[in-house]
């Protein structure tokens, strides 16, 4: 009887398939502010491979440049990297939400939804019920006289400052 070892063969389409994901990964992490990449332990020479990316106008130097960052990535761990991205666009996903609910607060309320301006005033204690009316008032009399929604702005504005606290 032959005894063989299990070995953790990869086939040549699994590979590429990592590599493409790392590629991937590299991308993203090309996207985040440097504020962002500072807060990720990433490994030296892959930090300094993104910076130069940064730098790089041509298309073909940059694919190349993300590919060295791909290959880099393979020696290293990139699960924590990869959970830090993931954390990072899912907080931006949270605050394209939240900035669409709000518009919608908005519009809602120039259209004359009453309701929802008591219900606005019942959950946030510190709303101003004539503060918020006036830019309401203010905000309709400029849709009616086509004027620059400058009080539609600032009812946004009152609005999500009033949402954040």
């Amino acid at each position: 009887m032959r005894c063989f070892e299990i070995m953790d063969h990869k086939s040549k389409t699994q590979k590429k398939k990592e590599a493409h994901s790392l590629q991937k990964l590299g991308e993203k992490l090309l996207k985040l502010s440097s504020n962002q990449l500072s807060e990720i332990d990433i490994p030296e020479e892959v930090l300094d491979a993104l910076n130069l990316a940064r730098t790089i106008k041509s298309r073909e130097a940059l694919r190349r440049q993300i590919q060295l960052i791909g290959s880099l990535m393979r020696k290293i761990d990139t699960d924590p990297i990869q959970q830090a991205v993931d954390r990072f666009e899912q907080g931006n996903y949270k605050k394209a939400l939240e900035f669409r609910e709000t518009e919608q607060w908005r519009d809602e309320l120039i259209a004359g939804n009453n309701e929802l301006l008591e219900e606005i005033l019942l959950n946030n204690n510190n709303a101003d019920r004539q503060q918020l009316s006036q830019l309401v008032r203010n905000a309709r009399k400029e849709i009616d006289n086509s004027k620059p929604p400058k009080s539609s702005r600032a009812l946004f504005r009152y609005i999500r400052e009033i949402r954040s606290s």
